[in-house]
């Protein structure tokens, strides 16, 4: 599938099943749409269920011949981790599951450190901490169907590698160091999650995947998911040289998830790393940096109190 793979016609997915974090816009509902056509059940997961059931409509529009129930939603706060552990105990009791895509996040930070229900700073706990533990939580599930997880990464981790000493940015906040940190931290995680699997002998494998420079006044307007103003698409279009639509940034996720070519541990984005079909990419050295990964495993156990159950997972296989 590698030399031959359309992003806009995927193999057929039938009878597999994605979760997808933040599906009600953006990146997260192309890449559910994506999936949705080619014959897949996703589970659309964000934090409002209205937003959600819009989203689901726009696809039930636009994917007319998908199965009407092939789109499920279910409300999950990445920020949130009882959300979170509410939201995979769901998942765990529907069967093994394919693909998770690791998608939801924060893209312009506040400009004041905040903080969670749980006490995390919110960037690093939605961005990083929730998805750790969701994917912690949903291995076993995983592990049944040989699945894959794609954790999103981003051309940021290459402009400004801060090296995350203090994770929660609890002195030294600022919105982009913030945003940076919790991408570094994804990309560092979903790296040794594939290092730590396979040592394991856990039947999974883990991708890391950015979209490039995708934006919203280059991105189909659809209602209740993407309605950019005429002054967003006059801003959006100026950078038509260097940027793509969401639709378009979500490709590079979802051959990541899909592609069977693909081995773990890989770094995919799109061809001109900015905007283009998907590709095999190198990732930022912070992000590949063994010691860098564990500190922030460590952090995240004890931030999330998820341990990964490896062995059981192993065994399920």
């Amino acid at each position: 599938m590698a030399s031959t793979w359309d992003p806009r016609s995927l193999p057929d997915l039938s009878g597999r099943a994605y979760l997808v974090t933040g599906s009600n816009k953006g990146l997260g509902y192309f890449a559910s749409e994506q999936l949705l056509r080619a014959g897949a059940r996703v589970y659309m997961t964000g934090r409002s269920a209205n937003r959600l059931a819009a989203a689901r409509a726009a696809i039930r529009r636009r994917v007319p011949d998908a199965a009407h129930d092939a789109a499920e939603m279910l409300v999950l706060d990445t920020s949130n981790l009882g959300s979170v552990r509410s939201a995979a105990a769901s998942v765990r009791g529907r069967g093994g599951l394919d693909g998770l895509l690791l998608n939801a996040g924060i893209v312009h930070p506040p400009k004041e450190r905040e903080t969670t229900v749980d006490g995390h700073e919110v960037v690093f706990a939605t961005n990083a901490l929730g998805h750790f533990a969701l994917a912690g939580e949903l291995l076993t599930s995983l592990a049944r169907r040989e699945g894959r997880m794609v954790w999103l990464g981003s051309i940021s981790t290459s402009l400004t590698p801060y090296d995350p000493v203090d994770p929660q940015l609890t002195t030294g906040y600022s919105a982009w160091r913030a945003y940076v940190q919790s991408k570094i931290a994804t990309s560092a995680l979903g790296f040794e999650a594939d290092r730590r699997l396979r040592g394991a002998d856990v039947p999974v494998t883990s991708v890391v995947a950015h979209p490039g420079y995708a934006i919203s006044g280059r991105t189909p307007g659809i209602t209740g998911v993407n309605t950019p103003s005429a002054a967003k698409r006059f801003r959006d279009n100026l950078q038509a040289a260097i940027a793509q639509s969401k639709e378009h940034g979500a490709w590079p996720l979802v051959r990541a998830l899909v592609d069977p070519g693909i081995e773990g541990g890989e770094f995919w984005g799109p061809r001109t790393v900015a905007r283009g079909v998907p590709r095999r990419q190198v990732a930022s050295k912070i992000t590949r940096d063994e010691d860098v990964a564990a500190r922030l495993w460590t952090a995240a156990e004890t931030a999330t109190g998820v341990r990964w159950p490896f062995a059981e997972a192993s065994a399920v296989s």
